[in-house]
């Protein structure tokens, strides 16, 4: 992911940052609980596309 790219991308529904995890290929919105991915390194910034994350799996960002 291009590092200027990850400095404006948030996320689409509360407009929170993003934390990247590059081994996962995934955005995350710790506010909403959401793991958007990133496809051929394109993210996919759709609600419906994200992955709901557990509380204690973002407790451990």
């Amino acid at each position: 992911m291009d590092a200027k790219l990850l400095d404006i991308l948030v996320c689409p529904l509360c407009k929170s940052p993003l934390i990247y995890r590059k081994a996962e290929q995934e955005l995350i919105c710790k506010a909403d609980r959401l793991a958007y991915p990133i496809q051929d390194d394109i993210p996919v910034m759709l609600a419906d596309e994200a992955r709901v994350m557990s509380p204690e799996e973002v407790e451990k960002l």
